[in-house]
Formats: structure tokens, sequence, C-alpha cells
């Protein structure tokens, strides 16, 4: 066996190893570590099967957002977690949930050995047709041509989501801010990284999403890095989080779905069908998508992470 066949073993192992350890951690912030390790192994898999959009997208949504996200929710929660941390499973309980973990696993064995072989696929037509769109990047055709309908239903699935996080603020504070973040020391580190950082990283976002017609990247891998930099801006306290009910705010918020959906709409009026795009302008109306989809993505994601409106709206 050579070195590179080992390596990929060993890094199957060490997945495997450290999805127990999510799994079966009793400390919520240990589980959040362990998901956060498990995602960037993930991403690092990827990259060995020869996908680095896949290895991109979870490493920034996957293991970055989800993972933010975790930490607030464990730091949250922590004060009520030695109240419950003597509530254990008895042996009936314990019994229960392996039955069904087996028969779950069972079931998801039979399901894939009773594939047909080979499996049925629309690789085929869709590299036949993938030249239509102008793209290079066949992850990138599939995403905005293929499954289109998806593409744009997830986004619209990111501003619901917002909105329900939103919700939960309290009545008084509704239309407000999310809670401020500490001012850090401005001769500390953070402070320092949050004033070099932001520039870099509003390119290195753009540039993201520019390639990703014909190289590997996408909106929502830009949006993230965008989203990653203003947060970071945020912890540093060299900025604050705009009011939820700003309309600049929510212009934003929508722009993406908006966009994609008059889009369309076009292709349903000009004799086509929903989200066909016309062939000669197929790659530059995809890009003016995706340009709208990162403004949306990256302040929805920057949002989610801020969480619910905690102070009243200034007068």
């Amino acid at each position: 066996m050579t070195i590179v066949p080992a390596l990929d073993l060993f890094v199957a192992g060490v997945v495997l190893i450290v999805a127990v350890w999510t799994v079966v951690a009793r400390d919520s912030s240990s589980a959040v570590v362990g998901f956060v390790a498990y995602g960037l192994l993930l991403a690092l898999v990827w990259v060995r099967l020869g996908a680095p959009d896949v290895a991109l997208t979870e490493a920034a949504i996957g293991s970055g957002l989800t993972g933010a996200l975790l930490i607030g929710a464990a730091a949250r929660l922590r004060a009520g977690e030695s109240s419950t941390s003597a509530e254990h499973l008895g042996g009936v309980g314990r019994t229960l949930v392996a039955a069904l973990a087996t028969i779950v696993a069972a079931a998801i064995a039979v399901a894939l050995l009773s594939l047909p072989d080979p499996a049925p696929s629309l690789a085929p037509e869709a590299a036949a047709n993938a030249g239509a769109t102008g793209l290079g990047n066949p992850i990138t055709n599939v995403l905005m041509a293929f499954r289109a309908m998806d593409t744009m239903l997830e986004k619209f699935v990111l501003v619901i989501a917002l909105v329900g996080v939103w919700s939960l603020a309290p009545d008084g504070a509704w239309g407000g801010r999310p809670r401020s973040y500490h001012r850090a020391d401005p001769e500390g580190a953070l402070v320092f990284l949050a004033r070099v950082l932001p520039p870099l990283g509003v390119v290195l976002g753009i540039y993201v999403l520019w390639v990703s017609a014909d190289h590997p990247g996408g909106a929502f891998q830009g949006a993230t890095i965008l989203a990653a930099m203003w947060l970071v801006v945020l912890m540093a306290g060299l900025g604050d989080v705009p009011e939820v009910g700003r309309q600049q705010l929510r212009l934003m918020l929508v722009a993406g779905p908006v966009v994609f959906l008059i889009v369309g709409l076009g292709g349903l009026l000009l004799g086509g069908a929903f989200l066909s795009y016309p062939q000669d302008w197929a790659k530059p109306v995809i890009l003016a998508i995706e340009f709208a989809m990162i403004l949306t993505v990256a302040a929805t994601l920057a949002l989610l992470v801020a969480g619910p409106p905690e102070r009243s709206a200034e007068p």
C-alpha cells in the first residue's frame, strides 16, 4: 500500500472517531467542538474525492456557519445544562434507542443494496447540454440550470429562517438591534485583524463568486467569507449591527430571491419555461443572479449569527 491510500484510510478513521465522539459527548461544548472538527475533516475528504466545490461549502456552511450558531446556542444553554446533566436514560431507554438506530441503519443498508446497477443517472444528459449556459464549472452549471428551482428556494428558506430568529425578539426590541458585542482591546490582535482582514476578505469573497462560472467557487462560499469579515468587525467593536427594521437592510435580504424570481418569470413570459435562460444571455443572467444572491446570503448568514433583536430601535 502506497502512502496516499494509507493517508486516506487514516483520515477516514479519524472522521469516524470524531463523529462517534461528537455523538457520545455529554458536554455541549465538547460536542460542538467535535462537530466543527468533523466538518473540517469532511472538507478534506471532499478534496480527496475531487469535489473542491463541495469541500468549500462544507468548510464554510457545514462547519463554519453552523459551528458558530451551535457555539452561540451552547453558550446560551450552558446555564441550564447542570440541572439536566443528572438526567440519563435507563436501561430500557438505551435499549430502545439502540434498537431504533439498528433498524434505521439496516433500512439504509437494504435501500443501498437494492439500487439497480448501474444506478439511474441524468449525468450524461447534463454533460451533453452543459455548453448551453456558457459556464465552465459543472457544479455551478447544475445548480443554476438543472436544479435552479432548488437553488432559488434555498434563498427563500434562508430568509424565512432569519425571520424565525427575529421572531424570538421581545416585543419591545422588535425592529431594533441584536445584542452588541463587547469592545475588544484597541491594541489587541482582534482589532488588528478586524482592520486588516476585511478588505482582503471582501476581494476574496467576490473573487470566489466571479471564478465560480468556470472554476470551483460559488455565491454561498463567497457570501460566507463576506459574512465572516462583517462578524470580525462586529466582534472587535469597530461597528454595530444595523437595526433589523431598516429598509435598506430588508431590501438587501430579499434582493437574491426577488432577482431569481424575476428571471424565472421572465423565462416563462418569453415563451420558454420557468427559470429558462435565453441561450445567448444565459451566462450574464446567471452571474447577475449570483451577484444578487451573494448580498442576500452574506447579510442573512451574518444576521443569523448575530441573533434576534435584543435592543430597542433608536428614536
